[in-house]
């Protein structure tokens, strides 16, 4: 059975209409690593249909490479523009509203790296270790600067959940590729500690501080992404039959799934954007644990329903990938049409 860290992704709201005007032009290239965050959580989707399932290979590894070209390509331009600006990232680390989306670099450096240690031994395995390192001291900074009063309450969003909380999740499931087992454990261990803590600050500001706007509604997916990514990391590290821990996991995953559903109606309100990634991310966690734990179950007809949900959940990503292509089409269109009308 394969196992890889990269097959969950997580992230919450990344939206450019979120930030403050002072907000610094990398802000906005940090958003736009949720769109190899969500091939990544399609690619393990499908890594978990290989394991359990017996799918075909390819559409697995074509996420995962498409993942890794855009992850590289993001990455390459958000240095070389950093560098052209000293204290760039130290000041996105330090924004409000983005600050946290600064651990995206880091954790999708995480899922691809652990997912290429299978064909890469020992180096993919001091890669994912690295990158797991990298992830804990921007997710230090970045409690560091919470604890010290750096943010204010209002601003406040479910993308806090990411770097403290789905983070040491991922980490955990890398820690267990690798084979530090009792490292994967202590991982999870801050992950269960934060999701308590911050879940809670997070779920507070949102019940007493007002509705939020509907740029950051997405971003109520976080909730769906933290136990989905919790189950994953408990079953890669606690293989065989489940116990009373992953029922436990599993029933709180339930109930996120059916709030989910709840606020439907909500998403159904907002007008599409390129954020709209951000549904992607829990949608491709959720559905690599549903194929897993289908495997474990004696459900009749348990084959029929995986696929089902995966067939779904595909054509979900790949729908949001369409609007965004469209929608950047259009854009340049009507940039063209008004530099000829300009030019006029």
């Amino acid at each position: 059975m394969t196992q890889s860290a990269s097959t969950i992704a997580v992230a919450p709201a990344t939206q450019d209409p979120l930030q403050s005007p002072a907000a610094k032009p990398g802000v906005h290239a940090l958003s736009r690593f949720g769109i190899p965050l969500g091939l990544a959580g399609l690619g393990g989707g499908w890594s978990a249909a290989r394991s359990y399932l017996a799918a075909p290979l390819w559409p697995e590894e074509i996420l995962y490479a498409t993942a890794t070209a855009m992850w590289l390509v993001l990455t390459a331009t958000y240095v070389f523009r950093g560098l052209r600006r000293k204290g760039t990232f130290r000041s996105d680390l330090k924004h409000e509203v983005a600050g946290p989306f600064a651990s995206f670099v880091p954790l999708v450096g995480i899922l691809l790296s652990s997912h290429y240690s299978q064909y890469l031994p020992p180096w993919g395995l001091w890669v994912c270790g690295a990158f797991i390192a990298a992830l804990a001291i921007v997710a230090a900074q970045l409690l560091a600067h919470w604890v010290t009063g750096g943010v204010s309450m209002q601003s406040i969003h479910p993308g806090y959940l990411l770097p403290v909380v789905a983070g040491s999740f991922v980490a955990s499931i890398g820690f267990s590729i690798i084979h530090a087992h009792d490292a994967a454990i202590a991982t999870f261990g801050v992950g269960m500690f934060f999701w308590l803590l911050v879940g809670t600050v997070v779920t507070v500001r949102l019940m007493t501080g007002g509705e939020l706007t509907p740029a950051a509604k997405p971003g109520l997916t976080a909730y769906l992404a933290a136990p989905a990514t919790a189950n994953i990391a408990w079953m890669v590290s606690h293989p065989g039959p489940m116990g009373a821990v992953q029922l436990g996991l599993t029933g709180v995953l339930a109930i996120m799934t059916l709030l989910q559903v709840m606020l439907l109606a909500e998403y159904r309100k907002l007008r599409f954007t390129p954020a709209f990634w951000v549904f992607t991310f829990p949608v491709g966690a959720t559905t690599n644990y549903a194929i897993r734990w289908l495997a474990a179950t004696s459900l009749p007809g348990r084959e029929i329903y995986a696929w089902t949900i995966l067939g779904l959940a595909t054509a979900f990503t790949l729908a949001i990938a369409a609007r965004t292509a469209a929608s950047r089409s259009s854009r340049i269109q009507r940039d063209k049409s008004h530099t000829v009308n300009e030019g006029g």
